[in-house]
């Protein structure tokens, strides 16, 4: 007869609203793979009660949390602490609870952009070019983070509104440089690789109106929207010949972080999950 688990294992994604997050799928088919006894929940918490459901996840015999949109910003006044790489982004996606009750936060996204970068591209190299960034917000900050991590020389940040952009170069300072929206189509010159990390392009969103013209064909383009799987900016990309990411990947990476911090579980991002995760999509 087996042994009966000692402990059920918790964990979850809280947003506003959630059910629409496909990390469930991605987690539960971890706990699957690792025959774990366990699961993972969408937990639609509104704004004003996330103190308090933060403050549960211990009591309830949580081991942690992702955190999607509106609370990646907010959590950070309300955990225990909160790491380096969070403290730079300036938003956490990651709550673990620790032995003795403590709530530590960090951000995964970045990881799960460059990883996927990575597993995407093998050949990619930092060294092989400016980077240009669409966008200035909490995703272009995880993205932008990374590159600069990765050791890539050059990021020019391009962003409709410019204040921002200015204050995300501000805040992260060399290699980053923020320039007008205006520019955006001359930013793409000598570019090693693009990635917009607005929500334009996104189901219900318009498309990216950016031209593609100055970007040199050995160019990767990226966009961190994975609904749908190929926005109107990737599939124009495509056409062109360059290599192309989508933005489910970075979901799917920023996902093993997270059970490392949990459980202490080393997971992969196989064929086979991506491929689950695409059908979900479709």
């Amino acid at each position: 007869m087996s042994e009966v688990p000692r402990r059920f294992l918790l964990a979850g994604v809280m947003g506003w609203p959630v059910m629409h997050s496909r990390s469930p799928l991605l987690h539960n088919f971890w706990f699957k793979r690792h025959g774990l006894a366990g699961t993972y929940v969408p937990l639609a918490i509104a704004p004003d009660g996330l103190g308090a459901a933060l403050r549960a996840l211990g009591p309830l015999g949580f081991s942690g949390c992702n955190l999607t949109i509106p609370h990646k910003q907010a959590a950070m006044a309300l955990v225990d602490e909160v790491d380096e790489v969070a403290q730079r982004i300036g938003a956490i996606s990651c709550v673990t609870v620790k032995a003795d009750g403590a709530l530590a936060g960090t951000n995964n996204d970045c990881f799960g952009f460059i990883e996927n970068l990575r597993q995407s591209i093998p050949a990619w190299r930092a060294d092989a070019g400016p980077a240009v960034v669409l966008g200035a917000g909490g995703g272009a900050r995880a993205v932008a983070f990374a590159l600069m991590q990765a050791g890539v020389t050059e990021i020019r940040i391009v962003n409709r509104s410019n204040e921002r952009a200015q204050k995300l170069a501000a805040d992260f300072g060399a290699p980053l440089a923020a320039h007008p929206w205006d520019w955006r189509h001359d930013a793409l010159a000598g570019a090693a690789i693009v990635v917009n990390t607005t929500s334009q392009g996104m189901v219900g969103q318009p498309a990216l109106d950016i031209r593609l013209d100055a970007l040199p064909a050995s160019a990767v383009v990226a966009d961190i929207v994975y609904v749908p799987l190929e926005t109107p900016f990737l599939a124009a990309a495509r056409a062109r010949g360059h290599q192309t990411v989508n933005g489910l990947g970075m979901l799917l990476h920023q996902g093993r972080p997270a059970w490392k911090a949990w459980f202490g579980i080393e997971t992969e991002v196989t064929n086979e999950l991506r491929a689950l995760l695409e059908d979900s999509l479709r």
